[in-house]
C-alpha cells in the first residue's frame, strides 16, 4: 500500500492509499468508506482487486483517518456534504489523469455509498463505467428533516462536538433487530473477529460530530430528490448489494427502494442482490468470498461492453 495525500481547506491534507497489481492494470476502483473507519480498513478487498489486476485507490474523509487535524479533529467536517464529495471527487479526477485509458469503477460502502450517489448526480460527465453501491438505504423525508431537526437543535451551542442524543438517533436502532446481541457493533458482520477489530481500533466507532451527522442527513435528502436522480448518466451500470439482515437498508427494503428510484430515473442497467442472513459489511461478512465474486463479475461484464 502507498500513502499520500492532497491539501484541502482548514490547513488539513486529505490522506490517501493506492493499492497497486503486480503487472498491467486492467482498470482501476476507488474506494469510498463509511462514517467512523478509514480507508486503509478496506485493505483486504483492495488486495481481492488488484490479484485481479484493477489499481485501487481510497481516501480518509476529513474528521476520519488520516485526515484528522487541529482543524477539523476526528468526527467533524469542514465545508459541509458537499464539500466531501469534492475530496472524494478530487482523488478520482488524480487518478483517472494518472490512468486516462483504463475503466474506472466506484464502490462506495454506507456514508460512502450516500457520498456516491451525490457524486452521480453532481459530476454526471465524470465518466465513470460502473458503480457498486455497498450497505445503502433509503428514509422517509419527514424522518431525514426530524434527524436534522434533532441536530440543529442538540448542536446549538457546538456542531462540532458530539451528542448522545444524536448518536443514538443515529445508531441506537441498529442492534435491535439481533437477539441477545455480543456487542454494540454486531449489526456490522455475523464475523465475530471483524466486530472486535473494529472496537479495539481508535480509528473506528467513535461518535461523530452533529455536524457531521447534520450534513450527512442533508446529504440523504438530496440524493432522494427526483430532481437529482434525474441528472445521473442514464447509460452508467449500478450494481447494489446490501446483507439482507443490514438495519442501515432496512433489512433490503432500502436497498430495493433506491434501485427502484434510480431505475425511475431513467437508470438503464440497475441490478440489486441481497445476501441471506448477512448484516451491514458484505465485504466483512463470513460469506465475503460470494460478494467478491458478483463484484468482479459485476466488473467484468461492464469491461466487455
Amino acid at each position: 500500500m502507498k500513502e499520500f495525500s492532497f491539501p484541502v481547506r482548514n490547513n488539513t491534507k486529505i490522506h490517501c492509499c493506492k493499492w497497486e497489481p503486480e503487472g498491467e492494470p486492467c482498470g482501476f476502483i476507488q474506494i469510498i468508506h463509511g462514517i467512523a473507519e478509514y480507508a486503509a480498513r478496506y485493505e483486504g478487498l483492495a488486495k481481492v482487486f488488484t490479484d485481479h489486476g484493477f489499481v485501487v485507490v481510497a481516501e480518509d474523509h476529513m474528521g476520519h483517518g488520516g485526515s484528522i487535524s487541529e482543524g477539523i479533529p476526528q468526527g467533524c467536517i469542514a465545508g459541509g456534504w458537499g464539500e466531501m464529495a469534492s475530496d472524494s471527487y478530487r482523488l478520482f479526477a488524480m487518478t483517472k489523469e494518472d490512468y486516462p485509458e483504463l475503466p474506472c469503477f466506484l464502490y462506495g460502502h454506507s456514508m460512502g455509498s450516500f457520498l456516491t450517489r451525490t457524486l452521480l448526480y453532481t459530476y454526471p460527465d465524470a465518466g465513470w463505467d460502473g458503480v457498486v453501491i455497498s450497505g445503502t438505504g433509503w428514509m422517509p423525508k419527514i424522518v431525514l428533516k426530524g434527524g436534522r431537526g434533532v441536530c440543529k437543535f442538540e448542536g446549538r451551542k457546538d456542531m462540532n462536538a458530539s451528542n448522545p442524543t444524536v448518536s443514538k438517533l443515529m445508531f441506537g436502532s441498529y442492534n435491535k433487530g439481533f437477539e441477545n446481541p455480543r456487542t454494540p457493533y454486531d449489526w456490522l458482520s455475523r464475523d465475530e473477529a471483524v466486530v472486535d477489530r473494529y472496537i479495539a481500533d481508535p480509528l473506528c466507532g467513535f461518535d461523530p460530530s452533529v455536524g457531521l451527522a447534520y450534513e450527512m442527513l442533508g446529504g440523504m435528502l438530496r440524493n432522494q430528490d427526483a430532481k437529482n436522480l434525474a441528472k445521473m448518466p442514464k447509460d452508467l451500470p449500478v450494481f447494489f448489494v446490501a446483507g439482507a439482515k443490514d438495519p442501515v437498508g432496512s433489512e433490503g427494503k432500502g436497498v430495493e427502494q433506491t434501485a427502484a428510484a434510480f431505475r425511475a430515473a431513467g437508470m438503464k442497467d440497475v441490478t440489486c442482490k441481497l445476501y441471506p442472513d448477512c448484516r451491514h459489511e458484505m465485504h466483512n461478512e463470513l460469506n465475503k468470498e460470494e460478494l467478491h465474486r458478483d463484484v468482479l463479475a459485476f466488473f467484468e461484464r461492464v469491461m466487455k461492453k
